[in-house]
């Protein structure tokens, strides 16, 4: 497949997956309302999406690297609200 193509194809899965995540991140920071919100599956899915940031270091893959950086930091605000909405209640 040719470069151009590829690019095109990672640019815009990278843009889609990480576009999706800014509803979540800003509804979850507007309201402070977690509940609905699992905190080991947003442990793990934080934990993986960093992961694939630095595997996308390690590639020099710049969609992979750019759409992992912008989900890492939604993912952890959402993950961080959490927390504090868990400790919060002991």
């Amino acid at each position: 497949m040719p470069q151009d193509i590829s690019d095109i194809l990672g640019y815009s899965a990278a843009f889609l997956t990480t576009i999706a995540f800014a509803p979540q991140a800003y509804q979850s920071w507007k309201t402070r309302n977690l509940e609905g919100i699992s905190l080991p599956m947003y442990s793990l899915f934080t934990t993986g999406v960093a992961l694939w940031f630095f595997y996308g270091l390690t590639i020099h893959s710049m969609p992979v690297i750019i759409a992992n950086a912008i989900t890492l930091v939604l993912s952890a605000i959402v993950l961080a609200l959490k927390i504090q909405q868990v400790l919060k209640k002991k």
